[in-house]
């Protein structure tokens, strides 16, 4: 790992705000620095601004590759994960750069942070002594030979699997993420009590829980309303219908929360409306864990259409864990109605159950993004397409 001079850490932090283009341009004015090197840690520091406010406060915190960074966790979904469980010991088997581990380490007395890379598992390690985690102990090594050598049990062994494929391609599916979970499984239950699993939100949570068994509970999180990521809780004895809880991690620091399990989505009871007073849009969160039929049952609502996934009310639900609108008015997918009803041509558009883009609508319509009107594009329970006209709702005068 390289180790900063004095005058290489302050090139970083006295540049850390400039574009690193424009910073190479520059490099034969600092001939006596490695400046190629010193912008990647500018790059990753630039990444990790919003993400890893922690990290880029202390001046000598060292960066991997600004790919890394993008791959990691953000502080807000890992302090969210390490509230979940607690004990003495947890095995991070999947360290990178230590978000994770960093935050679990509050919870537990001991945390194993291991990481086959040779390099991230160094920096990661000197990262945790600057940052005051003195119960974290870095291994260097892969999951599965740290699970070979460890003959301890530990309360809870952690993996977010890496997600790329051989020629550094995207992928999703358990099995072709490193390590295969699913082939690790039995070892995995010797070694813990529970296990902790992170994947990606592209992967379908009916899919994983059939391959997986033994889940015991479901957490899906959003930050800002931003899908992040799915947890799985694994315990031996789990039985087939796991909690599951949709969790919007809010800007404010509130959290957004809705908890159901499948037989109770099964078995909610929904009515369907045309468009009422008020409009609900329900967080990403809420429509990845597939709690279409849950949030109206919970929130006293009524459907548009079964699978629209728009919802309506006569009066304001206040708390509601979404987007909150005041219908405007409805009307046909026709541009001649439509644009009159926007003398600015502008407005924010989303689809549900729609035929067609949001990009294929302004290309008919020529709506430009922006504005404080909010159009959506839907199908109502008549079948028939429509358009929503709608402002962001605010709460009634008292």
């Amino acid at each position: 790992m390289k180790h900063y001079t004095p005058e290489e850490r302050d090139f970083i932090l006295q540049h850390q705000h400039r574009h690193p283009a424009e910073l190479m341009l520059q490099a034969s004015r600092y001939p006596h620095l490695p400046v190629a090197e010193l912008v990647k840690q500018i790059q990753a520091r630039q990444k990790a601004a919003d993400k890893l406010p922690t990290w880029v406060a202390h001046p000598d915190v060292v960066f991997p590759t600004a790919v890394s960074v993008e791959q990691t966790s953000s502080e807000a979904t890992a302090a969210f994960k390490a509230s979940l469980v607690k004990g003495k010991l947890l095995v991070d088997l999947t360290g990178g750069f230590g978000v994770d581990s960093f935050y679990f380490a509050k919870q537990f007395g001991q945390v194993v942070h291991v990481e086959q890379n040779s390099e991230l598992s160094e920096i990661a390690a000197y990262n945790f002594k600057l940052l005051g985690a003195a119960n974290i102990d870095a291994v260097n090594g892969s999951a599965e030979d740290f699970l070979q050598g460890f003959t301890g049990k530990a309360d809870v062994l952690y993996l977010d699997p890496a997600r790329r494929g051989e020629r550094h391609e995207k992928v999703h599916l358990l099995q072709d993420c490193e390590p295969d979970v699913l082939q690790l499984l039995p070892v995995l239950f010797e070694k813990a009590t529970t296990v902790m699993l992170k994947t990606s939100p592209m992967l379908d949570i009916e899919l994983a829980l059939e391959q997986l068994g033994s889940v015991a509970r479901v957490w899906v999180i959003a930050l800002h309303n931003e899908c992040k990521e799915v947890l799985y809780l694994l315990q031996p004895h789990a039985g087939m219908n796991p909690t599951r809880q949709a969790i919007n991690l809010m800007p404010d620091g509130s959290t957004q929360t809705l908890t159901f399990d499948k037989e109770q989505e099964e078995q909610a009871s929904v009515s369907f409306s045309n468009p009422k007073t008020y409009l609900y849009e329900p967080n990403s969160a809420i429509l990845k864990s597939g709690a279409y039929r849950s949030v109206a049952s919970q929130y006293g609502l009524q459907k548009l259409h079964p699978n629209s996934h728009l919802y309506t009310s006569e009066q304001l639900i206040p708390d509601f864990p979404g987007r909150t609108f005041t219908c405007q008015g409805i009307g046909r997918y026709n541009k001649k109605e439509i644009l009159a009803r926007l003398p600015h041509r502008k407005a924010n558009i989303t689809v549900r159950n729609f035929p067609e883009s949001v990009a294929d609508i302004r290309k008919k319509t020529g709506i430009k993004e922006g504005g404080e009107d909010y159009l959506f594009f839907t199908t109502d329970m008549h079948q028939k397409p429509i358009a929503i006209f709608c402002r962001k709702a605010t709460a009634p005068a008292l």
